[in-house]
C-alpha cells in the first residue's frame, strides 16, 4: 500500500513539484469486496467500490525540491511565526533527500478571530497538496472522520477516506477546525479515529468503517485548530506540535489591516478609485480589531465611502466599535 514510482516530471510549483506516485489502497481489497456484495443491494458502497477501481488506488506524493517562499507568510501572520518557523525547519529535512514530506500534526491553540484556521489554509495552498476542512462545531456525528458501518441508513464513508479517495494527493492538508467543540451522538466519540490516524505507522493500514477497506492515511497533514486545550483528551494531544497563538500587538495589528487594504483595493476594479493607503488614524482604529474581522470592516468601509463620494477611507466609514475586540493589555 505504500508503494512509490519514480520521480514524475511536472510543472513547477513553487519549489515544491509533484515528485512520486503512492498507492494508497490495494485493488485487490477493493475487487473482493465489490465481489461480496449482493446483487441490487448497497448500491452506494457498490459505487463506493466502483469509483475506488475507476480513478485507481495512485495519488501524487508532493515532495520538496527546495524550501518554498515564506516571506509573504511571515508578513501576513506575524502572530504565527513559530508555527512557521517549525513548517520550515521540517520542510528542510527532506528538501534534498528522498524522503517523503513529513509534518508532525499540529494543534493551533488561540482566540476566536486570531486567524488559525486562515494559517491552516495558507499552509495547504503552500504546500499545494489539496485540503479536507471539517468543522467539528457544526458536527454531531461521531462518523464524520471514519465514516459508518454501511449497514445504517444513510450511512457513507468518512472525511478521511473521501479525501484521500477523490482528490489526487496521498498528502492532502487536513483541517480539523474547532476541535474542542466536538461532539458526540450516544456511543460515538468525534475523535476516535484521531489516536490512530495520528500515529504515523497505525495510519498506513487505516479502515474507514463504511467501505471496509484499508487505506494509507499515514502521509495526511494534521492542522488542528481549538480555543480551549481542557475540551481535548490528553492523547491527542501528546499526538501533536501545540502551538499557543496570541492576537497580533497593534503594531502587528496595523501591518495587517494595512496589506488586507492593500489586497483589496488591488483585487477590484473599483479600487482605483481610493487612495493608495488609509489615513494612520483608520489603521489605527482597524489596529483594535481582530484578524479575521478586518476584511468585513474593509468592505463595509469602502462602500460608505463610495456611498458618500470620497475615495477616502475615514474612521467613520469603519464599523461601530462594539465590534472591536478588547484592547490589548491586563485587565483590571
Amino acid at each position: 500500500m505504500t508503494k512509490s514510482h519514480e520521480l514524475v516530471p511536472v510543472a513547477d510549483r513553487g519549489a515544491i513539484p509533484i515528485a512520486k506516485m503512492r498507492t494508497v489502497f490495494r485493488v485487490d481489497d477493493v475487487e473482493k469486496r465489490l465481489a461480496k456484495l449482493p446483487p441490487k443491494e448497497h448500491e452506494t458502497l457498490r459505487s463506493t467500490y466502483e469509483r475506488m477501481l475507476e480513478k485507481g488506488p495512485e495519488r501524487f506524493q508532493v515532495k520538496p525540491a527546495g524550501v518554498p517562499a515564506m516571506d509573504h507568510l511571515y508578513d501576513e501572520l506575524p502572530n504565527f511565526h513559530e508555527v512557521l518557523d517549525d513548517v520550515k525547519r521540517q520542510l528542510a529535512l527532506c528538501e534534498d533527500s528522498r524522503d517523503a514530506l513529513e509534518i508532525t500534526p499540529m494543534l493551533l491553540l488561540g482566540p476566536p478571530g486570531v486567524g488559525k484556521t486562515h494559517f491552516a489554509r495558507e499552509v495547504a495552498q503552500l504546500l499545494g497538496t489539496g485540503l479536507g476542512f471539517i468543522s467539528m462545531s457544526s458536527l454531531t456525528a461521531g462518523w464524520v472522520l471514519s465514516g459508518a458501518s454501511s449497514q445504517w441508513k444513510g450511512a457513507r464513508p468518512g472525511k478521511v477516506f473521501e479525501t484521500l479517495v477523490d482528490g489526487a494527493y496521498a498528502n492532502p492538508v487536513m483541517v480539523v477546525d474547532e476541535i474542542d467543540k466536538a461532539r458526540g451522538e450516544h456511543a460515538y466519540d468525534p475523535l476516535g479515529a484521531l489516536y490512530s490516524l495520528l500515529e504515523h505507522d497505525t495510519a498506513h493500514h487505516f479502515t474507514d468503517e463504511f467501505a471496509e477497506v484499508a487505506i494509507d492515511a499515514s502521509q495526511v497533514i494534521w492542522v488542528a485548530t481549538a480555543n480551549d486545550e481542557r475540551a481535548i483528551p490528553e492523547p491527542i494531544l501528546n499526538r501533536m506540535n501545540v502551538y499557543q497563538v496570541q492576537m497580533p500587538d497593534r503594531d502587528a495589528a496595523r501591518a495587517i489591516a494595512l496589506r488586507l487594504y492593500a489586497s483589496i483595493r488591488a483585487s477590484h476594479d473599483w479600487g482605483a478609485r481610493f487612495e493608495p493607503q488609509p489615513a494612520e488614524a483608520v489603521l489605527d482604529r482597524m489596529s483594535e480589531l481582530a484578524p479575521r474581522e478586518m476584511r468585513r470592516a474593509w468592505m463595509t468601509a469602502f462602500g460608505n465611502a463610495k456611498l458618500d463620494g470620497r475615495g477616502t477611507v475615514e474612521v467613520r466609514d469603519l464599523p461601530e466599535p462594539s465590534t472591536r475586540r478588547a484592547p490589548i493589555g491586563f485587565v483590571h
